[in-house]
């Protein structure tokens, strides 16, 4: 499936087999889930997709002195949202993914102007708002603070073409970076589904070619989710605007939903796998793990393997990471020869042979994607883990850079600051917490 993917499917008999992409739908208890779907009904322009996502619908882990002082942003939430989120009441985001964008804000300008900015007013605002949206930043509109259902809500609208681009190929790595953590899907696609198929195998290559040779669960899902924060501007310091153990805090409360996604995967690839005497030889043991421990306040102190999850070990030789990097998603492998083409001297006209050897297809059928030597060159760096991630903060950072900026216009300047303050403030509150753990650990090794 993975070296022919048809992007253009329309139904899910179409997918590789029955089961294909379960891995990618989490368990959240049933009441939270309806009342999740119970918002998707309030739009009556049509959604083909929909996921929600972040610390309202996870956990994340925090600080008791964060989470004691922090007010619901819901104005009158259903039962079923207050007690699961119980642990922290957040707002709750969502992805919207749509097949023609102008014809949707259409129909969501007449039914909810309200969620809009002043572009609102302009003339032919639906082309206007559908112009940002398309060709600014990465491809999304987000309207946040809106209430549905008396719950406070962030949600982004995307073209399905422009989601399925970047799950697959990582253009931007916007969108499909937050798919490759733990999300929710309410409202499932076949085309997108095989998509974040590619999309979550790659994140897991790209992973294992920045780590050792030994590594555990929580290095693995660590790298994976902090791909696309790495380049983000929010993640600089000066902005303060995000936890600066935000990738940490969110795989060490969620460590079992990463183990739904990637297990599945891990245990097909050849190059890779667990070491660790602990892990289990049932089916799908991954699964039922993740459905004891989901929720916005999980109890992990049984989690197998503990915190860090369970040893993994992977095939350090040059031919077999050779393959994984010709497998990179294009865009982005593209980004990487073009490092190793200054780093080995590479002229220009061989470097076109090089890139046309590479291509995923040619005039008559789908190539093999096995690495060549150049791929193989590469593998065998020292410096690769360094290069990847030079890569990954090149595709990231300016279409975040962007997408922030876009912000003012689509949310407001009013809402824009608000929320930017918010997430100063939570940073800063990290930071300090953080700060004063590590004082409190100075002071105990004094004494």
């Amino acid at each position: 499936w993975e070296d022919d993917p048809n992007y253009q499917i329309t139904a899910f008999s179409e997918l590789p087999h029955r089961y294909f992409g379960h891995n990618q739908h989490i368990r959240v208890n049933e009441d939270f889930k309806e009342s999740l779907r119970q918002i998707l009904w309030r739009f009556r322009a049509p959604i083909r997709y929909a996921f929600a996502y972040g610390s309202g619908v996870f956990a994340q882990q925090s600080s008791k002195s964060m989470t004691e002082t922090s007010m619901s942003p819901h104005p009158n939430p259903p039962k079923a949202v207050e007690d699961w989120q119980k642990g922290g009441a957040k707002i709750i985001d969502f992805i919207f993914g749509v097949s023609h964008t102008q014809h949707w804000h259409s129909l969501n300008l007449m039914e909810h102007p309200d969620h809009y900015s002043f572009l609102r007013h302009l003339p032919y605002s639906s082309a206007a708002i559908s112009h940002i949206q398309d060709d600014f930043g990465a491809g999304v509109y987000f309207n946040p603070y809106i209430t549905v259902n008396g719950t406070m809500i962030k949600y982004g609208v995307v073209n399905l073409d422009t989601l399925s681009r970047d799950l697959s190929e990582w253009n931007t790595l916007y969108l499909a970076g937050r798919l490759q953590k733990p999300v929710k899907i309410l409202r499932d696609d076949p085309r997108i589904r095989l998509a974040n198929q590619v999309n979550l195998i790659s994140a897991l290559r790209t992973a294992l070619l920045m780590l050792p040779e030994k590594f555990s669960e929580r290095q693995l899902y660590e790298r994976i989710a902090g791909l696309s924060y790495t380049g983000d501007p929010r993640m600089n310091p000066l902005f303060a605007s995000e936890n600066p153990n935000k990738i940490s805090n969110i795989v060490g409360a969620q460590l079992p939903g990463f183990r739904q996604l990637y297990v599945p995967l891990i245990e097909n690839l050849p190059n890779v796998h667990f070491s660790d005497p602990r892990t289990p030889r049932d089916h799908a043991w991954e699964k039922e793990d993740a459905i004891r421990h989901t929720g916005t306040n999980p109890q992990l102190d049984n989690v197998l393997g503990g915190a860090d999850g369970l040893e993994l070990e992977q095939n350090m030789d040059p031919v077999p990471r050779g393959n994984m990097v010709r497998r990179l998603p294009k865009a982005f492998r593209r980004k990487l020869y073009f490092q190793y083409k200054k780093k080995f001297g590479i002229p220009g006209a061989a470097f076109t042979d090089v890139l046309e050897a590479s291509e995923d297809e040619d005039a008559t059928s789908m190539r093999k994607r096995e690495g060549g030597d150049f791929e193989r060159r590469i593998a065998a760096e020292a410096d690769l883990p360094e290069t990847v991630g030079r890569c990954v903060r090149n595709t990231v950072g300016w279409p975040s850079t962007t997408q922030s900026i876009k912000g003012v216009f689509t949310s407001g300047f009013a809402k824009s600051w608000k929320y930017l303050g918010e997430k100063r403030s939570k940073g800063k509150r990290s930071t300090l917490s953080v700060g004063s753990a590590a004082d409190g650990k100075a002071e105990g090794k004094k004494d």
